[in-house]
């Protein structure tokens, strides 16, 4: 069975948080694999927050249940759910649990109508207003989603801070520190390569997206998606 899945764009007041709403069937078992995000996931039982990831997860969800979510940028998410996103990683964790008793009543209202998503996140942002985002981290995001393996050696050089402290900050805010994340963001950009350039050969498909060679993309294949570039970009 094929999996529907579908995405739209977030009202423009949360766009600079939100990268979009989505819906899925979830006919399908296939691994989802770390994108540097974090997720508010709502089906007819559940609602929790999902990720950051470091490895590949497997969906446990039935065939044909509608699931619901809202995808946060990178890095955005932390000041909304009102935890550092380090503690959310790899990790699924129910409302209830994240908070309490007020998460429980969150969780009810959004089983029964998951349109409520973009009223809940408005209304957290509302509050974290005083709490501004990371510009630093915002920037350091833009970079290492767009950098060359050694790109990390000059970033808190070119922002000006220490090198500890912008660690501490970025993990909080994105999950895992620049290193895993420049670690995700290029296999973010050779999946996209392969669908786009599918005759390329693995060789040009790493060094286009930023790796130093082809066993580099091999390593980080296995680690993060845990496969290797054969199967997981060639759908071998």
């Amino acid at each position: 069975m094929s999996t529907t899945y579908a995405e739209i764009a977030p009202p423009a007041a949360l766009a600079e948080d939100v990268r979009c709403l989505w819906w899925s069937s979830f006919g399908w078992d296939g691994t989802i694999l770390p994108d540097g995000c974090l997720d508010i996931v709502v089906t007819p039982d559940r609602a929790f927050v999902a990720g950051p990831d470091t490895g590949p997860w497997t969906s446990s969800l039935p065939v044909g249940l509608p699931v619901y979510g809202l995808r946060f940028r990178t890095g955005r998410a932390a000041r909304i759910l009102g935890v550092p996103a380090s503690e959310l990683r790899d990790r699924r964790v129910d409302l209830a649990d994240l908070w309490g008793p007020a998460g429980a009543s969150v969780a009810a209202r959004l089983a029964a109508d998951p349109s409520h998503l973009t009223a809940l996140v408005s209304a957290r942002l509302a509050r974290a207003e005083t709490d501004a985002p990371d510009r630093q981290v915002d920037v350091a995001v833009r970079r290492l989603l767009t950098a060359g393996p050694r790109v990390t050696d000059a970033l808190t050089a070119d922002l000006g801070v220490g090198e500890r402290q912008f660690r501490r900050r970025f993990t909080a805010a994105v999950g895992y520190g620049p290193a895993t994340f420049l670690r995700v963001a290029r296999l973010l950009r050779v999946r996209r390569l392969a669908r786009t350039a599918p005759d390329l050969a693995l060789a040009d498909l790493a060094a286009r997206s930023g790796y130093a060679d082809q066993s580099h993309l091999a390593r980080d294949c296995n680690d993060l998606a845990g496969a290797p570039p054969s199967r997981l970009l060639r759908g071998r």
